[in-house]
């Protein structure tokens, strides 16, 4: 009997290590992804797995020991957070298993300070940061970071790994990249039990701050909690294997996950201004409004919409710096609601021409000031003055020349002279009276007295007017100063 003894300890040994049978119901429910023995697995992935070019040698990192090798598509960068649960019910064995596959992701992923960059929040009962994202910049210390992790033993606490990652790993400080950058925050959450504590509010608070949840289920995990642990849509979040024997082809899966095909993704498409992808990896440039796209087909230059003569501008077309141009008018003219057409400035009407008699519009647009009859326009083109037509010779008037108010004129005579019927000569008084006593020898003392007497009267008529005239020209002075 006691010979079979080493026989029977090491079956049940092995019936010990043998994982207990997995409940069928909970593996038929929709939103998570399953991979084991029983039926094939779903694609995790958002994106369709690169074929391999003909002739191109191709090594997976789904196969044992394989890395990422030519055919396979660069990963987009990430800052990526393993949360990995090391509780009791993970054994030695299986917790091994679990580094392996973090170290098979590592190896699809390109590491580096501008690419991925990855942390590990180990827990249980308590969480313990095995490194942070700033650690490691290449994948053989990552890998060997991730080998030298132990397991922790006891309780499943899982929302306060999830709000250790937030608040602790994925800061600025522990080497996340911040918002600008634009990086995915990703965390991969593995687990074979249920949570012992709350993980519904702090896995909508790490959503909330921008971190996407990917839950990996294995064995004995709850499957309400990974979907509430995962980011949506689940069905591309939530992953289920039936042992930790498996676990390890997820690593393909997110490989695919994390590929990024699109060279506008990526970067690399080197348009100026827009890139565009047309899918299964191809891509156009494009430029923003108000540009052209080059012979290369990658710069941008701006279109000179005036020289297309496409501007629809009546006057003048502006090219600004946006690409785009504005209309404008030649001087005295103004732009009307159209934004196009020009029409010209009545600055007469405006009263802002500046004329002190008359304004006149021209045909340009623009204006001219005239003045009122008797004056002429000064040098300045605006003011007017009084034509002063007795200096300036004529006014025709044999004796006197009179200026008017109103720039007019008159003719006035000597003392003892009289204006004739012409306006203009003058005859003396005393040559009337000699006319008149030749052609009337016999006119009579009255008629005599009666000619002084007028001559006395124009005599004093003429001295007023000079008065008058003076008076005039004072006030006219005066005008003319002030």
């Amino acid at each position: 009997m006691l010979r079979y003894l080493p026989g029977l300890l090491l079956l049940l040994w092995q019936l010990l290590l043998l994982p207990p049978p997995a409940v069928p119901g909970p593996l038929d429910r929709p939103g998570f992804l399953r991979l084991g023995t029983r039926g094939p697995g779903g694609s995790p992935g958002r994106r369709p797995a690169p074929a391999a070019p003909t002739g191109t040698p191709y090594s997976g990192a789904g196969q044992h020991g394989g890395a990422r090798g030519a055919g396979v598509c660069k990963s987009m960068p990430l800052d990526l957070v393993f949360i990995i649960d090391s509780s009791r019910s993970v054994r030695p064995p299986e917790f091994t298993k679990v580094k392996t596959f973090v170290s098979r992701v590592i190896d699809t992923l390109d590491i580096g300070p501008a690419d991925t960059r990855v942390a590990v929040v180990n827990y249980a009962s308590t969480v313990k940061i095995e490194f942070h994202l700033q650690t490691h910049s290449d994948k053989q210390s990552l890998k060997q970071a991730v080998a030298r992790i132990t397991p922790l033993s006891t309780g499943t606490m899982s929302g306060l790994a999830i709000q250790t990652a937030m608040d602790e790993a994925f800061t600025v400080e522990a080497g996340a990249r911040g918002p600008a950058s634009n990086i995915p925050k990703v965390a991969i959450i593995v687990t074979d039990g249920r949570p012992q504590d709350q993980v519904k509010e702090v896995v909508a608070r790490a959503q909330a701050s921008g971190i996407e949840l990917y839950a990996v289920g294995v064995d004995r995990a709850d499957m309400e909690s990974l979907r509430m642990m995962a980011s949506e849509p689940l069905d591309e979040h939530v992953f289920y294997v039936e042992t930790y024997g498996v676990i390890e082809k997820l690593s393909s899966r997110f490989q695919e996950t994390f590929c990024a095909l699109d060279p506008c993704a990526l970067g690399t498409h080197q348009c100026q201004h827009v890139c565009v992808s047309d899918g299964e990896g191809k891509h156009h440039c494009e430029c923003s409004q108000g540009y052209s796209l080059n012979a290369d087909k990658k710069t941008c230059s701006v279109i000179d919409k005036c020289a297309l003569n496409t501007h629809g501008c009546e006057h003048i077309c502006v090219n600004d710096r946006t690409g785009s141009y504005h209309c404008e008018c030649y001087e005295g003219y103004t732009l009307n609601e159209d934004r196009k057409t020009c029409s010209a400035q009545d600055q007469c009407a405006l009263g802002t021409h500046g004329c002190q008699h008359i304004c006149v519009n021209d045909r340009a647009g623009s204006h001219h000031c005239e003045c009122y009859e008797g004056y002429t326009l000064n040098e300045d083109k605006k003011t007017c003055s009084v034509l002063n037509q007795c200096a300036l010779g004529s006014h025709g008037c044999q004796h006197i020349c009179v200026n008017d108010g109103a720039a007019a004129y008159h003719c006035d005579c000597y003392t003892g002279y009289t204006l004739n019927e012409d306006k203009k000569t003058c005859s003396a008084i005393a040559e009337a009276r000699r006319l008149i006593s030749t052609e009337d020898a016999c006119a009579c003392e009255a008629t005599l007295a009666f000619q002084d007497k007028v001559s006395s009267y124009l005599q004093r008529l003429n001295a007023k007017l000079d008065d008058i005239l003076e008076k005039l020209q004072a006030n006219e002075y005066g005008q003319i100063h002030r």
